[in-house]
């Protein structure tokens, strides 16, 4: 059955509306974070007004590992998973348009896995590269320095985990949630609503990629995310499956957290998140390039039938949608 229910509305219109809609998400997402934030300063947050600063040095002690979990998972939740729900049932209806098909196999996933692992080796010199350019800009590289700090002390918080327990739940938390929130937003309904309406999907992947990298907020790995988001953009698009993007995400996410709750276990020090990224040199990426080339040309071969199954249902169900036809 062709939906044929929903309102005109242009790209222009539905990309207003995704804003909107991931704008309001980061409303939530900030006032659940105060929230927790004050839960972590305890009593003393009853106290007259409290610092923002306060709330966020607060969660980033270890002590406070459970508070900045959840703040984790509950401001992906609001910023990307439920504006994400709502724009695709408004204008779309059906979870398919987003790649949720049961169509895909395991040999997608372990390719997608070995994707993500051969991306991060191709991605990695540049993050030297972005080192050696900002030593020439000092007020750029204090600023790049200050963000990686913050963003190692809370890896360090959310990964302090004791037992096997907390590494369980922490599978959940922080590999499994975020990869399925992330990609959900910026693959399922940002880069799928661009290839649709600008019909270049390398612009469109571009343009997704970008905006993946900003969000993570770091200056020294921007280019370094740029390649791991065009990786995953470009992984989505020969398979046309959602699921495949978020395993190899989640498979990517659960080797960093082993690395931390292993060197946490055995009481490592010195052991930081920086150091879990591969180290390589810059004649590496020739390598490494060819061997992603081989990788997504033996993915677009093992994709072939589920792709034109998934999309054999989208023509069924959206092509002929009012809300398409005059695109």
């Amino acid at each position: 059955m062709v939906l044929t229910e929903t309102k005109r509305l242009n790209y222009w219109s539905q990309l207003a509306a995704l804003l909107g809609l991931v704008g309001g998400g980061v409303i939530a997402s900030s006032l659940a974070i105060v929230f927790l934030g004050g839960l972590a300063l305890g009593p003393t947050s009853l106290n007259g007004v409290v610092r923002i600063e306060a709330m966020q040095e607060a969660l980033l002690k270890p002590e406070n590992a459970s508070y900045a979990q959840l703040a984790q998972v509950i401001g992906t939740f609001f910023m990307m998973f439920i504006p994400s729900v709502i724009f695709i049932l408004v204008f779309y209806k059906k979870i398919l348009w987003a790649g949720f098909s049961k169509y895909f196999n395991l040999a997608q996933i372990t390719i997608g896995f070995f994707i993500m692992l051969v991306a991060n080796y191709f991605a990695a010199p540049f993050e030297d590269i972005t080192k050696m350019v900002f030593v020439h800009f000092p007020n750029i590289d204090i600023l790049a320095k200050n963000a990686e700090k913050m963003y190692a002390d809370a890896i360090d918080s959310m990964s302090n985990l004791k037992g096997s327990g907390q590494f369980v739940m922490a599978i959940f938390i922080i590999a499994f949630l975020p990869a399925m929130f992330e990609e959900l937003l910026f693959r399922g309904v940002l880069q799928n609503l661009l290839v649709r309406w600008i019909k270049k999907p390398v612009v469109a992947l571009i343009i997704t990629s970008v905006l993946f990298s900003l969000i993570h907020a770091s200056y020294y790995l921007f280019i370094s995310r740029i390649i791991l988001g065009y990786a995953l953009g470009l992984l989505f698009f020969k398979t046309k499956n959602i699921w495949v993007n978020i395993f190899a995400h989640f498979i990517n996410n659960l080797m960093a957290l082993s690395v931390l709750f292993y060197s946490n276990i055995h009481k490592k020090i010195g052991i930081k998140p920086e150091s879990i990224d591969p180290k390589l040199p810059i004649w590496s990426l020739v390598i490494t390039l060819a061997i992603l080339v081989g990788l997504f040309l033996l993915l677009d071969k093992v994709s072939k039938e589920n792709r034109n199954r998934i999309m054999l249902n989208e023509n069924l169900l959206f092509n002929d949608s009012p809300l398409l036809a005059h695109q």
